[in-house]
């Protein structure tokens, strides 16, 4: 049969019912002529086109409502099998009739569900082996058309995309799909995939339920309906997502909340077992009334339930924050010092081991909810201020001692190989699924190289907008395709929007970054408008696929993993394992220890900080400069120096040594010193000229020199204050030295005052340690 035109009204905003059942007689009873008929037909009914004219004219109150149906269906006018389908229908409905001894118009749910059959074989067990299997689909057509009270689990069954087609017309149904599909394909969905069938299923399914093939008529409570149609089958809903994108573009509805984030807002979900109520009532109207952000609320929020599960159980007498006392402040405070893992808690699970203490950065956690919930309390005056938050509740400095930013700097030569497999990106890197890769190529090696280069967090990564990079030569800007002018002292600025220390602000990165952002940017598929939470602004998020950022883990679960393979550097060090922002403070720290090194104030501005403190935590000097920095100093050299002394080898083999025979002559320039204990002698800078003391002039000391078997070696010495300061500072540290040894005795006995010491003295002739190789 050829597919009837479709009924006036049905193009406008609306969808226009093509059925007018106004003039449908609906009597739920039958006449005396049409049972007699429907008896007298029998097993002729379900073969309606035997029906002799006289019978199908005492039908007519029955079969009229059918026929409008059947010209209103759309079917491809192909052979008479679809007529014969229509007869077998018709049929089925004129058997059920006889049955029932009722109008279809008049049965419920149940009646329909059982005619319509919940599966295949259970239609077959109801009707002969003769009966067509396409009846079944048909029949289902007809009770849509018909406003029958049709379960709407029946629609999961069936083929929803042909129904749809069937009873709205393929060219409506068609248009309105492919304006979703043509959202969809411009934001990046891989259409080709089997996902495409299953998004045309859902917008079909949507449509049926609507009772309208219209999008226009579609909304929230629709899509709602068809998520709980869904779930019930136990499948998963991922494409409803896209079709809520897609819809919301269009204006019906608002846009949807990811999934995880809806799956964190249930475990986040505050349960106030153990806890008083009006302890719970006060911090549920805190909550509401906090200007804090919501993630710190909410972590607040299971450190107030903490504390009111510790009254319960300690302070039952205390039920509301009015009662609390700076004594009762102080038990909190003792209670949370030594307070382990698993105490006070509402959940069964945890990252540590229960019984474990916990950590510093807990503690103070718990006490900076307890401070900021009481002060917020008292300043809204909704209790008395009884004493003063900051102080009764101050975090204990033993727990203070042991906070701190911990940026864990990657090793020098493991964030080398990350650089090269970053730059050698390749689309094998990266994982993929069963329908490709999650995000483009160019869009992860883009990421990638961000993470890389430009020294941002996560976030920040995450919320960079379309045109964030500019390119500069000599102040100038100039246009990112000028190779002539690039491979010139070009300059690429990064635009980084506001942030979580500051406003937004421009810093320099590397060319390579800007090329790869280029790259992604010219082939990035056109996306809606997205909010930026922090800034409350709807803005072109340079990193969006599919009308929707990329994921928050996408760094740390793809990027930094792939990285690792390609490098061949495990991904985890003695630090830890490789985050995000461990690229953060790697790059803060070699920026800091390079060659002609960023000053704390330059790496202050390129990284965002508000405050100087802060970069100091990521600043971190590294082992190979500070070796090459404490090398300089000459912190040995500086206290220790070396003198040349002789060995008697003679005296020590013979044994004279041990019977009190000189045997080891020190060197002081000007004459021998025999003092064993040489290193002890007060008098050792400068000589005082003692008993042990032997002029190079002299007879003795000649004869020295010519003995044979002499050993010359250098022999260590460490140098007191003034003794370093007669060494560095010359002549006048010299004679301070000297006047304070005027009166201290000689290893022989006598004072310096004592054996005349003459006014000008020749300092001992010692020279610095020389340490590692010499040439």
């Amino acid at each position: 049969m050829t597919a009837p035109a479709l009924p006036a009204g049905n193009t406008g905003p609306g969808w226009v019912w093509p059925l007018d059942g106004a003039s449908w007689d609906r009597e739920p009873q039958l006449g005396a002529d049409e049972r007699a008929v429907l008896v007298q037909a029998g097993p002729r009914l379900l073969h309606s086109s035997r029906l002799a004219r006289t019978e199908r004219s005492a039908l007519a109150r029955l079969l009229g409502p059918l026929e409008q149906v059947r010209s209103c269906l759309w079917i491809p006018d192909k052979a008479g099998h679809h007529r014969w389908v229509d007869y077998q229908v018709v049929g089925i409905l004129l058997a059920r009739t006889a049955e029932a001894e009722s109008t279809w118009w008049s049965w419920d749910t149940t009646v329909w569900t059982r005619l319509i059959g919940p599966n295949a074989q259970e239609w077959s067990r109801q009707w002969p082996a003769q009966t067509s299997p396409a009846c079944r689909p048909r029949l289902l057509a007809y009770a849509y058309l018909l406003g029958a009270p049709v379960d709407e689990t029946l629609f999961l069954r069936f083929e929803r995309l042909r129904l749809a087609r069937t009873v709205f017309g393929p060219e409506i149904v068609d248009r309105e799909v492919d304006t979703v599909y043509g959202l969809l394909r411009g934001w990046g969905y891989r259409l080709e995939t089997a996902g495409n069938h299953a998004v045309r299923t859902l917008i079909a399914h949507a449509m049926l339920l609507n009772r309208s093939p219209l999008l226009a008529d579609m909304d929230a409570a629709l899509l709602e309906r068809l998520r709980q149609a869904v779930r019930s089958t136990g499948r998963a809903s991922g494409h409803l997502h896209s079709l809520q994108r897609a819809l919301a573009a269009l204006g019906r509805c608002e846009p949807p909340v990811a999934r995880n984030e809806t799956l964190l807002s249930e475990l986040r979900a505050q349960r106030w077992t153990d806890v008083a109520a009006p302890w719970a009532e006060i911090v549920s109207r805190w909550f509401d009334t906090s200007t804090l952000s919501r993630n710190v609320r909410l972590a607040y929020r299971q450190d107030l339930a903490r504390m009111g599960r510790w009254l319960t159980a300690e302070q039952p007498q205390i039920t509301e924050p009015a009662q609390w006392t700076r004594a009762t402040c102080a038990a909190w405070v003792a209670t949370v010092d030594r307070m382990r893992i698993g105490d006070y808690v509402e959940r069964t699970a945890t990252r540590g081991v229960f019984g474990d203490p916990m950590s510093a950065s807990t503690k103070n956690s718990a006490l900076t909810a307890s401070r900021a919930f009481f002060r917020d309390l008292q300043e809204w005056e909704w209790i008395p201020r009884r004493f003063d938050p900051g102080r009764a509740l101050e975090t204990p400095r033993s727990v203070r001692a042991l906070l701190g930013p911990n940026p864990r700097v990657i090793a020098d030569g493991v964030w080398a190989k990350l650089l090269w497999a970053g730059i050698n990106l390749t689309a094998e890197d990266l994982p993929t699924t069963s329908s490709g890769p999650r995000y483009p190529f160019e869009l992860s090696r883009a990421v990638a190289l961000t993470w890389l280069f430009s020294g941002q967090r996560s976030d920040e990564i995450r919320r960079l907008r379309t045109g964030c990079i500019r390119w500069q030569h000599d102040g100038t800007a100039v246009s990112p395709d000028a190779a002539d002018v690039l491979a010139r002292d070009t300059v690429c600025l990064l635009d980084v929007p506001a942030h979580k220390t500051g406003t937004s602000f421009t810093k320099p990165v590397d060319p390579l970054l800007g090329q790869a952002i280029e790259v992604w940017q010219s082939l990035r598929p056109e996306q809606p408008l997205m909010l930026d939470a922090k800034t409350g602004e709807r803005v072109a998020f340079l990193f969006a696929h599919r009308a929707k950022r990329v994921s928050k883990d996408y760094i740390n679960r793809t990027i930094i993993p792939a990285l690792c393979t390609k490098a061949g550097v495990p991904a985890r060090d003695v630090r830890g394992k490789i985050t995000s922002h461990r690229a953060r403070s790697t790059i803060a720290s070699q920026l800091y220890n390079a060659k002609e090194p960023m000053t704390l104030f330059e790496l202050q501005a390129w990284l965002g900080h508000r405050s100087p403190s802060s970069t100091q935590f990521y600043a971190k000097i590294s082992p190979k400069t500070l070796a090459k920095a404490y090398n300089k100093a000459g912190y040995f050299a500086r206290n220790v120096r070396t003198i040349e002394v002789l060995v008697d080898r003679d005296a020590v083999a013979s044994g004279a040594a041990a019977t009190g025979e000189p045997w080891q002559y020190y060197d002081l320039g000007h004459g021998w010193c025999t003092y064993s204990f040489f290193e002890q002698c007060q008098h050792r800078m400068a000589c005082a000229r003692c008993d042990f003391y032997t002029p190079k002039d002299s007879s003795k000391a000649q004869l020295l020199e010519a003995k044979e078997n002499l050993q010359r070696m250098l022999a260590s010495i460490p140098l007191t204050d003034d003794e370093r300061a007669a060494v560095d500072d010359g002549q006048t540290a010299l004679d301070a030295l000297l006047a304070r040894l005027t009166d201290i005795p000689t290893p022989a006995g006598p004072t310096p005052r004592e054996l005349g010491l003459p006014a000008a003295v020749t300092m001992l002739p010692i020279v610095e340690v020389r340490q590692g190789k010499h040439t």
